[in-house]
């Protein structure tokens, strides 16, 4: 979606994790690893951006993790009514896009349950790659030091290394 004001606009972003591994996509526009997520639009929450554009991006059901009680839960908690209690996101991050345009992104942890991507018609189909630490740990892969350490967490945080 295009940008709904001129000067900022929030986006709703999900890092997936299956098994040991979470999801990233090279973004084309920025050159970048970044998770899969997009713009608010108008008539939803942080919440239901962020699971229809991980839809719509990769074609993976998403359910996010995580609340007050780190509970699983998804598509937040029923139909807009006067009121609702919307899921705390992990990261909050406010960055520059262009020199006149800034994002506000609201950062989740998700799961599913494949590792199937299929977009939807009009996305971009190739630069997903499943990293695991080990990629993450690995410069080669040119990862930004924010979203090396948000994926980092997320697997910890849905897959806790036993001691």
């Amino acid at each position: 979606m295009p940008h709904i004001h001129e000067k900022i606009d929030y986006a709703g972003d999900v890092l997936i994790v299956n098994r040991d591994a979470v999801l990233l996509r090279l973004h084309d526009k920025y050159d970048m690893w970044l998770p899969p997520g997009g713009h608010v639009e108008l008539d939803e929450d942080f919440v239901e951006a962020a699971i229809r554009e991980a839809k719509e991006e990769t074609g993976l059901d998403v359910e996010l993790y995580g609340s007050s009680m780190e509970s699983l839960v998804s598509e937040g908690n029923g139909p807009i009514s006067e009121e609702r209690e919307l899921m705390i996101p992990r990261f909050i991050n406010r960055h520059r896009v262009s020199e006149t345009h800034e994002h506000i992104s609201m950062v989740y942890f998700g799961t599913c349950s494949s590792r199937e991507i299929n977009p939807a018609e009009g996305e971009k189909r190739d630069g997903f790659k499943w990293f695991t630490k080990e990629d993450l740990d690995d410069p080669s892969h040119g990862l930004s030091e924010r979203i090396r350490q948000y994926a980092l967490t997320a697997l910890e945080t849905i897959n806790p290394v036993k001691k």
